[in-house]
């Protein structure tokens, strides 16, 4: 019987801001792929998002007819052998549990989504997920392996130029279209994707793993420490080490970021940098919007930054530093630990980012790279606008 595959998103989603502000969670990058692309890798067909109304319309729920079994799976679940075989085992009617958690169930009809199935099975197996932030680049190393094995098997890489200097050549794989010149790719340390029509220019060091996705640019003599991810059209320069750029954003520049998570349509300015661990070497607090309260991250935390948000030159973002939604960060001295949502300067001098001027800002950024803002999403910013609006003075 044909099958509809949807990824809900779970309370997990409020742990996740401010990723989770404007995309479902199976829209985050962890990896190459992002959590929806791993699932259709792995199920052979499209997956559509059951999540929150002002993220229904950029993300659509796919509703199939009324004799077809609808598969909904937790959306912050990512995808293995055993556990993709243990989901298309299931039977209409019957649940997928770990550990009293729902990772999955199948039902019929059109609002199945909606719907509880009975019979209820356990799940031995192990299961990867992403509860906090911080998980998308502590899980990173893996997830690039996986996503590399997924996505170059049986195929062959396009050619490697020899004015490169390569270490383990074959654990890396450029797409067609990749342009990569005269800087050192070493391999031995976890593999190295290069996406289509992306450019590698001169002077880069590179050790994997590390993944640069569609359209992306690393400038001259960019310093890259696995894992990384830098995903479609993001620019990057500097020194970077396991972190995750989603896609469609900066850091063009001299600097470091580390053990970080940006989102897209974001830009850092030259020179920006953050620290990832204290001097102290005491375990990074990072502040959780949803519970209004800090919790522990572990050792190393660097920025997280939601999607559209830009700093200035110079800026230095302090250890577990959270960056809402939108936000224009500039001038001296480190910005609080928890820039809200629309928040325009720094410190006392904060201001709320007006939503016109927000959205006419962050329309400018996406057409820098070929893209117009649509009117879902702008309607998704006015709806963030509206609920973070608590968070600002």
């Amino acid at each position: 019987m044909e099958r509809n595959y949807i990824l809900f998103d779970t309370p997990v989603r409020d742990l996740l801001y401010p990723f989770t502000h404007t995309r479902p969670i199976a829209a985050c990058r962890v990896g190459i792929l992002t959590i929806q692309e791993k699932w259709e890798h792995w199920v052979g067909t499209g997956v559509s998002h059951f999540t929150v109304p002002h993220l229904q319309e950029k993300f659509p729920l796919h509703k199939s007819g009324e004799s077809v079994e609808q598969v909904l799976i937790s959306g912050h679940i990512l995808p293995d052998a055993e556990l993709v075989a243990a989901i298309k085992a299931l039977q209409p009617d019957q649940e997928l549990y770990k550990d009293n958690h729902l990772l999955a169930k199948v039902v019929v009809g059109k609002e199945a989504h909606l719907i509880a199935a009975g019979n209820r099975k356990n799940y031995d197996g192990p299961v990867t997920g992403v509860y906090y932030p911080w998980d998308i680049f502590m899980l990173n190393d893996k997830a690039i392996r996986a996503d590399y094995a997924l996505l170059t098997e049986g195929r062959v890489s396009a050619g490697i130029s020899p004015a490169n200097q390569v270490v383990n050549a074959a654990d890396i794989f450029l797409e067609p279209g990749a342009n990569v010149a005269c800087s050192v790719l070493n391999a031995s340390t976890g593999p190295i994707y290069i996406g289509k029509g992306a450019q590698v220019m001169e002077g880069c060091l590179i050790r994997g793993p590390f993944a640069l996705g569609e359209g992306g640019v690393l400038k001259m003599g960019t310093k890259v420490y696995g894992a990384t991810t830098l995903g479609p059209y993001c620019t990057g320069g500097g020194e970077i080490k396991n972190s995750v750029f989603f896609g469609y954003s900066n850091k063009g520049h001299d600097g470091y970021i580390g053990d970080a998570v940006i989102g897209e349509w974001c830009n850092l300015g030259a020179n920006t940098s953050c620290s990832n661990v204290k001097n102290n070497a005491a375990p990074v607090k990072v502040w959780m919007e949803a519970k209004r309260q800090a919790m522990a991250a572990g050792q190393k935390c660097g920025v997280l930054m939601g999607d559209y948000t830009r700093c200035g030159i110079n800026t230095m973002l302090n250890t577990g530093t959270v960056a809402g939604v939108s936000c224009n960060i500039f001038g001296d001295g480190f910005p609080p630990s928890f820039v809200p949502s629309f928040t325009w300067g720094l410190h006392e001098g904060s201001v709320t980012y007006r939503l016109q001027e927000a959205l006419r800002d962050a329309g400018a950024w996406m057409r820098m790279k070929g893209r117009e803002m649509s009117a879902a999403e702008e309607k998704l910013l006015e709806a963030v606008y509206e609920q973070t609006s608590a968070n600002r003075p």
